[in-house]
């Protein structure tokens, strides 16, 4: 074989290589009230492929949105769910594993976001996901105003203000906090605390402001979401059609566990499709280079 035809063939074998990769999993949770279609990201390899895994295995046949909170989300995914006795607590329920969790800074937590579930940090310091419990963001919207607040790490504020008041020489600062904390005003607490920012950043060397993207506060003061689970609960997909079917379901009346008292069950379904008719369908634009 001539040395041009290898070359042809080679080029063509990567042609169709790269075509090949331009396809993605289109996700639909079918409920009895809409259905809702979700992408899964490739930057969440490990619960990408363990969420098309169970969907394909048939795990979220008939499950249950086990949990609603109206203006945050709906969780679903135990599967102690599927046979469950009506009053019956719910949550602790899995495949018998964790995923490793998987955080990303340009994935966050706006409306539609679809992200696993967890248990809380004492019992789970790694912050590993559910193996299969999941939650999808309805959120809130974000005033403007208060978009300050999200550049604040409030984990590095509470340790640089303790540190700040252990000083002996802070005792007045100590006092006067203490003094608006009693009042009950907690708005006006917080904002106090907010504006020594700068200072503990001086007198401890730690760095509590953060950077947000434009993309962040655009969602966030948009569409909505739920910034205070950024950085501690992996998200791994989003959902591009069905918005509306997420505030149904979590506007349904619920007990005091917030299990809605009328069950709401999905099915999840997997189907391969191009990237190109994605974005035709669904008008997600995929990111360049993927």
């Amino acid at each position: 074989m001539s040395r041009t035809v290898y070359i042809f063939i080679f080029s063509v074998s990567l042609l169709f290589s790269s075509c090949a990769q331009k396809k993605d999993y289109v996700v639909t949770i079918k409920t009895d009230m809409g259905d809702m279609v979700a992408i899964l990201y490739d930057e969440t390899p490990k619960h990408k492929a363990n969420f098309i895994k169970l969907a394909q295995d048939h795990f979220y046949d008939s499950l249950l949105f086990h949990r609603v909170i109206d203006g945050f989300m709906i969780q679903g995914g135990d599967p102690d769910s599927k046979n469950v006795q009506p009053g019956q607590r719910l949550g602790n329920g899995g495949p018998g594993y964790t995923v490793d969790a998987e955080f990303n800074p340009k994935l966050f937590h706006k409306k539609g976001a679809l992200s696993a579930a967890r248990l809380g940090d004492q019992m789970n310091p790694t912050k590993a996901s559910s193996g299969s419990q999941f939650y999808i963001v309805q959120g809130t919207v974000i005033p403007k105003e208060s978009m300050d607040q999200l550049t604040i790490d409030q984990a590095k504020l509470n340790t640089g203000l303790q540190q700040l008041l252990q000083k002996e020489e802070n005792k007045p600062l100590y006092d006067s906090l203490s003094q608006l904390y009693y009042t009950g005003d907690m708005q006006a607490y917080q904002a106090r605390i907010n504006s020594l920012v700068p200072r503990i950043e001086r007198e401890t060397g730690m760095k509590i402001k953060k950077e947000i993207s434009q993309e962040k506060i655009d969602a966030y003061t948009t569409a909505g979401g739920a910034p205070h689970l950024d950085d501690g609960y992996t998200v791994f997909g989003q959902v591009i059609k069905g918005l509306d079917v997420i505030d149904k379901i979590a506007k349904v009346e619920r007990d005091g566990a917030d299990r809605p008292l009328e069950n709401v069950r999905f099915t999840v379904t997997i189907e391969e499709m191009s990237k190109k008719k994605i974005t035709k369908e669904f008008g997600y634009e995929y990111p360049e280079e993927q």
